[in-house]
């Protein structure tokens, strides 16, 4: 998975997630493939499609609790093409419009699979994330 980390967003102002619904819901919803979501916060804009370009902030999480990354710890919001992404990502984005936020549970097969990520996801780790979609754009 690339990120590159640029510009200025909300994270840069607070260093953490924004405020979700109140009727946002309590539990997963999952997916065909496996990947489960929830819609933290219903956004305005438009959703994303795999070959678009998106501007998030995020933050990634194991089974233990343990956060393995954060564009929120960096102040720096990420912005990368959907489709250049682990596939957890590229669905799970797919399913939340610009402005909103959604919890994703990626199963191993649709992040790093047995390989894991040396130094930081172990194999066959289920990811957790939370992600704001900032901004949309083509695909």
């Amino acid at each position: 998975m690339l990120f590159l980390s640029v510009g200025c967003s909300p994270s840069q102002r607070g260093g953490r997630p924004g405020p979700e619904d109140a009727d946002a819901p309590k539990e997963f919803t999952t997916t065909e493939s496996g990947l489960k979501y929830k819609i933290l916060r219903k956004g305005s804009g438009d959703y994303p499609r795999a070959q678009s370009f998106v501007t998030v902030d995020y933050a990634g999480w194991l089974d233990s609790g343990a956060e393995f990354d954060s564009s929120y710890g960096r102040r720096e919001a990420t912005k990368f093409n959907l489709s250049s992404v682990i596939p957890g990502w590229t669905e799970g984005l797919q399913l939340v419009n610009e402005g909103g936020m959604i919890e994703l549970e990626i199963p191993s097969e649709l992040g790093y699979g047995p390989m894991g990520m040396p130094g930081s996801i172990p194999p066959n780790a289920t990811l957790h994330f939370k992600v704001e979609l900032h901004d949309v754009r083509g695909g």
